[in-house]
């Protein structure tokens, strides 16, 4: 029988914002194809996440960590190193929305908690990630941008100068580092119905407007953006790195 072509079977995995959302999807489907999975996240409920992955024999941890904060980002990535004896793959997921509303309307607080979790918070993780695998044979880092790292949604300006920031320093990671094995890409959904998004969609009025943007005329489920993270990971993608691979159900193709 041939090999399963997604087999992580004791390949270490580190995921910041896996408490819900995307990150808990990937974080379960990491597990499910055998990878040990270590979770870095403020919220709590990181630890349902390892609750579920364990309750269908899965191996995981949970490690608080504030990824606006140098030492607990250092501290996420020693600890993965130390219980499971190495890191192959990083996803760099943790994020937040600013409040809705055109440039004008957002504070300078929206803009310093937006940027300081959305970029700088993978820019500690690329380093502390990138400093071990470079020395230990490379490794797969994949960052969650968006399509607002694409194009400019409105209402949104933090949110879009974040995003547009971490596909920059994705493609920029990757160059500095291929030749020492490391593979750095983004991840850039469309509309995934998350807890982040769920007051859009609950709001009638602006779930259509949300919606609209889909050629599926729907949002997506967090399950769906897990393949692409998956496949980014695997030997399949062994020569894909610098690049932006977009989930959108079609809303940035016209």
């Amino acid at each position: 029988m041939a090999a399963p072509l997604l087999d992580f079977t004791d390949k270490v995995v580190l995921i910041t914002g896996g408490a819900t959302g995307i990150g808990r999807a990937t974080a379960r489907a990491f597990a499910r194809q055998g990878a040990k999975v270590v979770i870095g996240d403020v919220d709590e409920r990181a630890a349902e996440t390892v609750d579920l992955i364990t309750a269908d024999g899965g191996t995981a941890m949970y490690v608080r960590t504030d990824v606006t904060k140098n030492d607990e980002v250092e501290n996420l990535v020693r600890t993965a190193v130390s219980t499971y004896g190495g890191l192959d793959v990083a996803f760099n997921n943790a994020g937040v929305l600013p409040p809705t509303g055109p440039l004008l309307d957002q504070t300078e607080a929206d803009w310093d908690r937006t940027i300081n979790v959305d970029l700088k918070g993978v820019f500690l993780a690329l380093k502390h990630e990138i400093a071990y695998m470079a020395e230990h044979g490379g490794g797969s880092i994949i960052n969650t941008a968006s399509i607002a790292g694409v194009i400019a949604d409105p209402g949104m300006s933090p949110y879009v100068a974040a995003k547009h920031g971490v596909i920059g320093l994705t493609k920029a990671a990757a160059i500095d580092y291929a030749t020492a094995g490391v593979r750095v890409n983004a991840l850039a959904p469309g509309l995934v119905a998350t807890g982040m998004t769920k007051g859009w969609l609950d709001d009638p009025a602006m779930r259509d407007v949300v919606v609209a943007g889909s050629q599926l005329g729907r949002p997506a489920e967090p399950e769906e953006m897990t393949g692409m993270v998956l496949y980014l990971a695997s030997p399949l993608a062994s020569f894909a790195t610098g690049g932006v691979y977009v989930v959108d159900g079609g809303q940035t193709a016209h």
